[in-house]
């Protein structure tokens, strides 16, 4: 199980379903960054192993520990709101449960294999499969509304994130007469107050935070305000959000005022997260003195929303992120010095891709996710993009065939050697529909390429090669 089991639902929904199945005997559970599910699994899995004689055993893959803070990675939106945890954060409350974690989808059948195996004699799962060992946090499990009363739209679905520069924050909020200051941040003398999306309870939420973290903005200290999108927000939260933030009885009021305006921001612009970093001025109201607002595009590709979207500047931007937008393509270019370029269907394998490449020590230079509906000139279009980047000395290409072909990408991996001229070495894993014909068809192109059906040894190749061309 992956993502929303079925639209609305999560993975203890799931899981519930698969403990009373008696045709299922392991479970392998697929999460990434973003929401709460996998915390809310991992709760649910320990309560479940300690109530039940012999458990099912359970896998478990978290994706995007590499993923770049605030971008939102590949056409289905994953991203890490204010108060959500990280995929490390993810990994290690699932290892803690008794999940045993792995880095990348194409270990779970042997892995599963072997646990399935162990189970028949014994309980212990020691030394299954690879374990991703990251730092802990866990949290109890809330009670959600139920999947049924939403109403699912897929044209909805975030597929690139705007996000605005301070200044233009600021003048969103004078206009509505906040104050606000320009004045050097000091994280030792600000609090944080955000607004976000609650994805556990399908609502908006406010997230306070008494401590601002020079990087992250958001301390640990961070507390979810949550309520109903229905019935509006209740003016009597302010109290407690203004008790978590430390705040005098003195803000009160600016304090109120500066919540109502991000809220009608966030609902009437269509934002999908507001980020402010506050103070009080020498009259003891509140000021926000940083701010970071992000908008859904999804709005503008529907057209609304425009005013909002005219204060994109591209010249800001990354050329290469620009282009591959143009193409429907999802690319990010990730910092430092990483040299091997990823080409890859779907945001979860991307992130997968990244992660576990990184796990072996190598370091990637991209996200790049083709989407589901990926054609030979998409992956064309690709390869020239990634090839911009100077630092690129070899490329990954990581498909599974769904509704993407396997033969389709192999024509568009010989269309790039043939119109671009690549001259950097190129590994490519072609596993899914039409395989054996998308695998036949790079074998015999004569084109200097490496193909692997394992990923492990593809992984390995790709790195070889990168680290000799250094």
């Amino acid at each position: 199980m992956g993502g929303d089991v079925l639209a609305g639902t999560d993975f203890v929904d799931a899981l519930q379903v698969f403990e009373q199945d008696d045709t299922t005997k392991g479970i392998i559970l697929v999460g990434e960054i973003g929401g709460r599910a996998e915390e809310d699994a991992a709760e649910w899995i320990k309560e479940y192993r300690k109530r039940t004689f012999k458990p099912k055993p359970i896998m478990g893959l978290v994706g995007g520990v590499q993923a770049p803070r605030g971008r939102v990675m590949g056409h289905a939106g994953a991203f890490v709101a204010p108060g959500e945890a990280d995929a490390s954060t993810k990994i290690r409350a699932l290892e803690d449960a008794g999940v045993v974690m792995t880095n990348h989808p194409a270990k779970f059948g042997d892995g599963m294999r072997k646990l399935l195996g162990v189970m028949s004699n014994s309980k212990t799962t020691e030394g299954v499969g690879k374990v991703q060992r990251r730092n802990m946090h866990t949290a109890l499990r809330q009670s959600r509304p139920r999947a049924l009363k939403l109403q699912y739209n897929p044209t909805r679905s975030q597929r690139r994130s705007l996000h605005i520069m301070q200044s233009q924050a600021f003048d969103m909020l004078g206009e509505r007469g906040i104050s606000t200051s320009e004045t050097p941040l000091v994280a030792a003398e600000e609090c944080f107050l955000a607004v976000s999306i609650d994805r556990s309870r399908f609502s908006p939420s406010i997230v306070a935070s008494p401590t601002a973290d020079d990087h992250n903005w958001m301390s640990s200290q961070s507390r979810r305000f949550t309520f109903d999108y229905r019935t509006g927000f209740d003016e009597n939260m302010v109290l407690s959000i203004a008790e978590h933030l430390r705040l005098p009885p003195t803000s009160i009021v600016t304090l109120s005022h500066l919540i109502r305006n991000l809220l009608q921001i966030f609902k009437n612009k269509e934002a999908f997260l507001l980020e402010t970093r506050l103070a009080l001025d020498d009259e003891g109201n509140v000021q926000v003195r940083g701010a970071r607002f992000g908008f859904d595009d999804a709005a503008f590709k529907s057209n609304r929303q425009q005013d909002v979207q005219n204060l994109r500047n591209v010249q800001d931007e990354i050329p290469e992120e620009i282009e591959a937008e143009k193409d429907g393509i999802v690319y990010i270019r990730l910092p430092g010095e990483g040299s091997i370029g990823t080409l890859v269907n779907g945001a979860g394998l991307a992130m997968n891709t990244v992660d576990a490449l990184a796990d072996h020590g190598g370091k990637c230079a991209n996200f790049l996710d083709t989407g589901g509906k990926a054609t030979s000139e998409t992956v064309k279009s690709s390869f020239r993009i990634i090839l911009k980047d100077s630092r690129v000395k070899t490329i990954f290409v990581n498909i599974f065939g769904g509704l993407t072909l396997c033969d389709m990408i192999a024509n568009g991996v010989m269309l790039a050697y043939k119109d671009l001229g690549i001259n950097v070495p190129v590994v490519v894993r072609l596993r899914g529909s039409n395989e054996e014909l998308g695998q036949k068809m790079i074998a015999e192109s004569g084109l200097p390429l490496f193909a692997f059906d394992d990923f492990e040894e593809a992984a390995e190749k790709v790195i070889e090669l990168a680290n000799a061309a250094q």
